[in-house]
């Protein structure tokens, strides 16, 4: 880039003395790209991003230069774009615990933007600050830069840059897992590009077969169950697993029973995310499909199915007179949660405005409102709810409501892992405060109740392993170890007994759970079920993760030709 700099400036540099308003349009291009220097020494941490940082600046150089021919409000332009990444991703890793990638720029969504604005209100203030800072900024450059790059050169600068950042991201390319770090955003920014557009040219937003022999049956006119069909409760135990798969921790006695169903077995769920993508399980367990089908495009998988992906357990159980409900403990539109659950079939979205939600709330407060519409709507058929919980969320640096485990001592594990635990006990405590509740209050009603815990905490990839370096546990992440993505799940009933626990193995990938819970509920399964269940049976309980992804593809193709996704 300084090299790049110096050729310019030899070029522009005017045979007589350089006059004033010269060497001010000098010092303000030096100072601009002295700036980004300063930005990439402070954000980017190895050889390869630094690299990736400079070819990136030199291509946003390159693009202003030929759109305006300008070097200084180039630059200005470059550097402002470069701060608002960097800013845009340290607010997205505050929230989400994940930086901006390119494929946030790529889908573009009203939800998402309402989102923004909605937890930051204060954000339109700055945003029109800068606008109107800008603007005359760019104003007095224009009227004293005097120097002008020709479009021409310009046009081959920044095609070398480009080639350039293409060559640096087929030589180190983005590991998907280093979007959940907080550093290298604009090296991960662009390569994510080049991967990003790459994926999209080869199988599009999500992989599928492009041809497939066969065609899932029309489904039955009507829903015939072999009996009264229960309520049925899906509950998203937030970043819950039982601990002790880890060496060396220290549990209160009692610990595992939370993890075990109703016949005393303990049964484990692989889910497709780590650490923190509580969206990817979501999407798992409500269509039975795979996130791990979008690729890069995966971290954007409930934005990307709202309004596409009609095929999912709630549209399943409408089919069968089910009344469906969900309990969102955030904004509905973080990351279209309230588009992608309504068009896989629920009908009433309840988020954290329609709950009146306080903040982080223990889970009793979800089931409480959970209880008053089992007694609102019980009496008018089956209801299904998929009942988020919040109490386990991160951070785990301060005493959750100390004053609901007033005998708790410390374990002697590390203080993040004790509040952790400490939580787990509480959300075992409401859980079986639940049961009995709906036991005592609807005495004639029968529950199936399914419960998972949607991924390990952020803290679990250093405890699983701690004979491992951070470089080796990401290599375990990108290759799928399950060790680092298997949580659990249980099944409990009241007043009722489980029709068909075919399909309840000991280990069960995540997409699988939309069958079982249609199964053990009696619920006839219409043809796209039906051939999942064969699915299960020729892959032992795995799904993505059977055949290098090839059942899943194919699976995605039948279901595109049926009609139950679209535009994808």
């Amino acid at each position: 880039m300084l090299s790049v700099a110096s050729a310019l400036l030899s070029r522009l540099a005017p045979s007589e003395a350089i006059s004033r308003r010269d060497a001010l349009a000098l010092a303000i291009i030096t100072c601009l790209h002295v700036a980004a220097l300063v930005v990439m020494t402070a954000t980017e941490f190895d050889l390869a991003t630094k690299a990736t940082f400079l070819v990136t600046w030199a291509l946003l150089n390159f693009f202003w230069l030929a759109v305006l021919r300008r070097p200084s409000i180039a630059a200005v332009l470059s550097l402002a774009m470069v701060v608002a990444l960097i800013l845009l991703s340290q607010f997205k890793y505050d929230k989400l615990m994940m930086t901006v990638n390119f494929v946030d720029l790529m889908i573009i969504d009203p939800d998402t933007s309402a989102f923004l604005f909605t937890i930051m209100p204060r954000l339109r203030g700055p945003v029109l600050v800068g606008v109107l800072f800008t603007i005359p900024l760019l104003m007095l450059l224009w009227r004293i830069d005097p120097f002008r790059i020709r479009i021409r050169t310009s046009a081959l600068g920044g095609t070398l840059c480009m080639g350039a950042l293409v060559a640096l991201s087929m030589a180190y390319p983005a590991d998907f897992y280093g979007e959940f770090f907080n550093r290298d955003y604009v090296s991960k920014f662009a390569r994510s590009g080049v991967d990003a557009i790459y994926e999209f040219a080869t199988h599009g937003l999500l992989e599928s077969d492009a041809l497939v022999t066969d065609r899932l049956k029309a489904p039955a006119a009507a829903c015939s169950p072999g009996g009264k069909l229960p309520h049925i409760i899906l509950l998203h135990d937030e970043s819950s697993f039982d601990i002790t798969a880890a060496p060396g921790m220290i549990v209160p006695p009692g610990y595992q029973r939370h993890f075990r169903s109703f016949d005393g077995d303990s049964r484990k769920l692989v889910v497709e995310g780590a650490g923190g993508p509580s969206w990817f399980t979501e999407y798992n367990v409500l269509t039975g499909l795979s996130a791990r089908s979008y690729g890069r495009f995966a971290t954007s998988v409930t934005r990307i199915a709202s309004g596409h992906v009609a095929r999912g357990l709630p549209n399943a159980l409408g089919r069968c007179g089910y009344k469906t409900f969900s309990l969102y403990p955030f904004y509905g539109a973080f990351l279209g949660s309230r588009g992608f659950q309504t068009s896989a079939g629920i009908e009433r979205y309840l988020d954290m405005k329609d709950l009146g939600t306080r903040g982080l709330e223990r889970d009793s407060f979800y089931y409480d409102q959970a209880t008053n519409i089992i007694a609102r709507e019980h009496r008018n058929g089956p209801l299904f709810l998929f009942v988020y919980t919040a109490a386990n969320h991160f951070p785990w640096d301060f005493t959750f409501r100390p004053e609901l485990t007033p005998d708790w001592r410390t374990l002697g594990n590390a203080p993040n892992i004790d509040e952790y635990i400490r939580r787990q006990t509480l959300s075992a405590k409401d859980y079986s405060a639940l049961l009995a509740r709906l036991k005592q209050d609807f005495p004639t009603d029968s529950f199936l109740v399914v419960r998972f815990g949607d991924h390990q905490p952020e803290f679990a990839y250093r405890i699983i392993d701690p004979s491992l370096s951070e470089p080796a546990i990401a290599r375990q992440l990108e290759t799928f170890d399950p060790r680092y993505y298997t949580s659990y799940y249980a099944i409990d009933t009241i007043n009722f007994r489980p029709v068909d626990l075919s399909s309840a193995l000991k280990a069960l990938d995540a997409p699988y759970l939309p069958l079982l819970v249609q199964e053990a509920a009696g619920v006839p399964l219409d043809p796209s079920f039906s051939e999942q269940k064969n699915i299960l049976k020729r892959c032992h309980g795995l799904f993505y993760r059977c055949a290098g992804g090839a059942e899943a593809r194919r699976f995605n193709r039948l279901l595109i030709d049926a009609g139950l996704i679209k535009g994808l």
